[in-house]
């Protein structure tokens, strides 16, 4: 009997506990203003329990069997909220969420994060809406995003590099490009390292082996205080890029995915007509004394003309594809994403591909011991323009055909100066590069005791990039002699270990000291081989560059090794008083191989105050005034980008001949130099953050001061040395500037409209050269002292000569060939002659007065909008192409600018004459106006409802259309007036000639989660 009721008793525990275990909790999260909030996490604390709430703020999740329990709910934006329940709730737990202060946003710093309260330094965030544009690499989100950034694209070929200036250029001849930090391991994005060197055209960005999508947030660190603690590398900013990470309580599926097509931006205006050219032909000729080249009967039967633009631009597709998965629970949390992305070129031909896949994983072992992993690798590849394509569709004659009768490409024109057909050349020529990619960073940390946190960190940079260059024997470049043919492959390997070591400590005495400090060594190094070979003269193309042996001249091979090493002590303090007065002194020591045995070592601190003003008692009653912060700092940054070995003596293989055989020798080619050091940079630093109407207005100023010394430049040495020049340690540059950041909240609720609008200045000027020089001159470009860098260098032009004019009494070139139609030049220093040593001036400067974008985000209900302008102005571009256009030889194609060339029965006072060969002169007529304001991106989306959505499962559906450069307001006449044909110089700026266009894409999307 008591067996039966035992039974009954277990039998009716086991109901009660299945009943119990079935027990849900429910409950809605709202905002302040009683808006539901979707996509909050709601964990059980102390379990992996979690729910995310759906479209309308509603969750349910199982009760556990004890009581009372705690939820802890979390969403970006909002205060962390911690609800007890005591017993199980009869109706639906309602919770309510504070908008996070905009202070105790977390931005992440070097070797750490802060609150932004406690920043010291001068930080900018980039919005998340500047990464969502179609990019191929997430530098150019940089494009008006954020306060005294430049950015510049030097091509618009698909994959190209751009050039980031952060508070202008310091260096003259090393390296001006930013430090990236990447899930901290530190990058410095020189192509050269990932190049090949084989193929024959614009580099492609080895950031663009990064996929945009996969990244959380960028932070750019602008001054001393915030850069000091990367030292040698920081004096042209710090770029701090954080992938996306794993949330606990939100397994997430996402996939995304958009399709668009390309056009070009703007085409050059060219002589499209064959009667226009062939009458330009023989005024040519019969100004330089010669016979017409056409006849009239000729010029009559010539038909319409060959639009060589109009051949080689095309409609382009772009499309990119991302899965993604995301989530965790209390102990492990993981982000793992593979993506596809392919950009077809505007130009025939051309294109860039990208493979990549993503791992981040953090896992706590214990409560006091975490590991974690952040591992990328990517496959990029490219079919590259070749260098000379744009200047060739620009300069063919309109009378030469794409094809002959024969159906084949036309060879080349038939003219005095031969130019290759530029469509065989894009349709023919391979020219690709490929690289793999594999960067990886794992740490372990560790708490010892309370506050006091070690991490070690291992990290490795891999980079395998591989080129192959074929010009067949029927094209123009590929034609010495008949059969022939010209091949070449390259490879390039380089690699870059890191490990890092940190101890930091954080205290908070008495409830109003807080002390955060960090120290740390690191160590870095890199080393790259590489190898070029090559043959030509094939007896045929089947083969391209798979046979070289199969071509019966050889190239000269090559092959080169390069190392370098780093080794650094960093530490930095962070003391702040009853949250109101906050102090930063923070320092780095470098040890590098790239310098001087004598002066290996440089020291880099920084010291940084910031007064909370806002938490005085004499503003806690003025409620508009949310914060109100100051900020000072100041501090040594250095420039270590010069290329390695350049402070040791070096020797260069020469071939020679003896006795009727060949041999190889060595010469020196750089003599040493011990004492070669870092360029350094002093920089001062004042900002005020401001806060009104409970964070809805939010402002951000910074004025700034930097100099820098030490410049690493090529100086002249006696002959006796039996160098010319060596590198040296002269001259100085300063930039001082002011930026200005504006974050509003205009509406706020059902229809909500966010804007963020950035301003900057900034004026630089060569201080010194050194030794007494007074410039360097490279082209159109040169560097004078009490002169910014960019300045282009050249004539000033005042009109032409009209006939009647007294031209041998007037200042010209050569007095003995001037004659009605030649240019005129303004005699600078009045000699009555026009010379190159006293006549040439500055003309004009590729940098901007100043420079802004502004972005508004819209939504209502289920939409959303967004459009983003960036612009600048007072920045020059000397337009080389133009210059070129307006030689007006008939030899090549012009600009319509011919039309209006001077003849005796059309005396202009703006284009020259037509004439056989003239000299190309650096003149003010082609420095142009290059301000610009764009609309850089339009997008609208719609979010789908749930009642959609939830038949598929699926917790959120998005589709939209975006259109990119979509107008763009400007008086430059050349193909775009954002661009500049070096990546890497800050001297030789500003020129545009043969770059690859900009293009305009229009597209759709779709993102769907689950």
């Amino acid at each position: 009997m008591m067996k039966k009721y035992l039974y009954i008793f277990m039998f009716l525990a086991l109901i009660f506990t299945s009943a119990r275990a079935q027990e849900f909790v429910k409950g809605v999260v709202k905002d302040a203003a009683g808006q539901t909030i979707p996509g909050a996490t709601v964990i059980l604390k102390g379990t992996s329990k979690y729910a995310s709430t759906d479209i309308d703020g509603k969750f349910s999740i199982a009760a556990p069997k004890d009581f009372p329990f705690t939820f802890q709910v979390t969403i970006t934006g909002y205060e962390k909220h911690e609800v007890d329940i005591y017993e199980l709730p009869s109706e639906p737990v309602e919770i309510t969420l504070k908008t996070a202060n905009v202070l105790d946003e977390v931005v992440v710093i070097g070797y750490g994060s802060q609150k932004k309260g406690d920043l010291t330094g001068s930080v900018s965030s980039v919005p998340q809406l500047a990464l969502k544009q179609p990019i191929s690499s997430f530098d150019r989100a940089l494009q008006g995003a954020a306060a005294g950034v430049q950015v510049t694209q030097v091509s618009g070929q698909p994959g190209a590099a751009v050039s980031i200036r952060i508070r202008g250029g310091n260096s003259i001849t090393g390296g001006n490009e930013p430090l990236y930090v990447i899930d901290g391991f530190p990058v410095y994005n020189s192509n050269a390292d990932a190049s090949a060197g084989v193929t024959a055209g614009p580099s492609i960005n080895a950031l663009a082996s990064l996929n945009p999508s996969d990244i959380e947030s960028i932070e750019v660190l602008k001054d001393a205080s915030a850069t000091a603690i990367y030292g040698s590398r920081g004096a042209n900013g710090v770029v701090l890029i954080t992938t996306k990470k794993g949330k606990a309580g939100q397994n997430t599926f996402t996939y995304d995915a958009y399709y668009g097509t390309q056009s070009v931006l703007k085409r050059v205006d060219v002589l499209t007509s064959a009667k226009d050219w062939a009458l330009l032909k023989n005024d040519a000729r019969v100004n330089s004394g010669k016979a017409p080249y056409y006849t009239e009967d000729q010029i009559r039967k010539l038909g319409e003309g060959t639009d060589w633009q109009g051949a080689a631009f095309r409609s382009a597709p772009i499309q990119n594809h991302q899965l993604s998965f995301t989530g965790g629970d209390d102990r492990t949390r993981y982000a793992i994403s593979g993506n596809y992305f392919k950009q077809e070129g505007i130009l025939r031909n051309t294109d860039f591909e990208r493979y990549s896949g993503r791992v981040n994983l953090d896992r706590d072992i214990s409560s006091g011991f975490k590991i974690g992993v952040n591992l990328t690798a990517s496959k990029i590849s490219a079919q590259v323009a070749n260098a000379g394509i744009v200047n060739g569709l620009l300069a063919m004659p309109p009378t030469v055909n794409i094809r002959d009768v024969n159906g084949k490409y036309t060879y080349q024109s038939e003219f005095e100066t031969p130019l290759g057909n530029p469509i065989a050349t894009l349709e023919k020529e391979v020219n690709k590069t490929t690289t793999y990619r594999f960067l990886a960073n794992t740490y372990g940390e560790y708490t010892f005791l309370e506050g006091l946190v070690g991490k070690v960190s291992f990290g490795t940079d891999i980079i395998n990039n591989k080129q192959n260059r074929y010009v067949p024997s029927d094209i123009y470049q590929g034609a010495n002699s008949n059969p022939t043919g010209k091949a070449s492959v390259g490879s390039k390997f380089a690699s870059t270990w890191l490990n890092e070591n940190t101890l930091s400590y954080s205290k908070t005495f008495s409830n109003k000291h807080v002390l955060n400090v960090v120290i740390g060594y690191t160590q870095q190094a890199f080393k790259s081989e590489s190898a070029i070979a090559g043959s030509e003269a094939f007896v045929t193309d089947q083969l391209a560059y798979n046979d070289l042996a199969s071509g019966s001249v050889y190239s000269q091979p090559s092959s080169g090794s390069t190392a370098w090493a780093l080794n650094s002590y960093l530490g930095r303090i962070n003391y702040s008083i009853d949250q109101k007065y906050i102090f930063t002194v923070s320092g780095r020591a470098d040890g590098s191989s790239r310098f001087g045995k004598d002066n290996k070592w440089g020291y880099f601190p920084s010291a940084a105050f910031a007064w909370n003003i806002s938490r005085e008692s004499f503003l806690s009653n003025v409620e508009a005034i949310s914060n109100l912060k100051l900020r000072l700092s100041a501090g040594v940054t250095g420039n270590q980008e010069i290329g390695q070995y350049l402070s040791l003596a070096t020797l260069n293989s020469a071939t020679y001949f003896f006795g009727g055989q060949t041999y190889i020798g060595f010469a020196p080619n750089r003599i040493a130099n011990p004492d070669l050091g870092w360029e350094t940079t002093r920089q001062y630093d004042g900002g005020i953050d401001l806060s009104l109407l409970k964070n809805r207005i939010n402002f951000v100023f910074d004025a700034y001061y930097k100099k820098t010394t030490n410049l690493l430049l090529n100086v002249p040495i006696p002959y006796t040395t039996g160098q010319s020049t060596a590198l040296q340690n002269y001259g100085s540059v300063e930039n001082k500037g002011i930026e200005l950041g504006i974050n509003t909240t205009n509406f706020s609720g059902p229809f909500s409209w966010n804007t963020n609008f950035v301003f900057s200045i900034n004026r630089n000027k060569v201080l010194t050269l050194g030794d007494g020089a007074n410039y360097i001159i490279s082209g159109a470009n040169i560097a004078q002292v009490g002169k910014p860098l960019g300045s282009f260098y050249g004539y000033k032009t005042n009109g032409l000569f009209q006939t009647g004019d007294d031209i041998a009494s007037l200042p010209t070139i050569n007095p003995a060939t001037t004659k009605p139609g030649d240019r005129r030049y303004v005699d600078i220093n009045g000699d009555g002659k026009i010379t190159q040593a006293d006549d040439r001036t500055i003309i004009g400067n590729a940098q901007p007065k100043f420079q802004g974008g502004i972005t508004n985000t819209l939504s209502y209900l289920n939409f959303d909008l967004s459009f983003f302008f960036q612009g600048t102005y007072g920045n020059k571009l000397f337009n080389q192409n133009k210059q070129q256009l307006e030689l007006l030889t008939g030899q090549q194609n012009a600009s319509t600018a011919a039309y209006d060339r001077w003849t005796t029965t059309n005396p202009g006072n703006e284009v020259q004459r037509a004439f056989e060969d003239p000299a190309a002169v650096n003149t003010s007529r082609y420095v142009e106006n290059a301000s610009f304001l764009r609309l850089k991106n339009l997008t609208i989306g719609y979010n789908l409802p749930k009642r959609v959505t939830s038949k598929i499962h699926a917790s959120n559906i998005k589709i939209y259309m975006s259109a990119q450069n979509l107008y763009t307001w400007t008086k430059y006449t050349g193909f775009d007036p954002e661009v500049s044909r070096n990546e890497q110089s800050t001297l030789n700026q500003g020129i545009d000639y043969s770059i690859y266009p900009s293009s305009k894409s229009f597209l759709g999307g779709l993102s769907i989660s689950f």
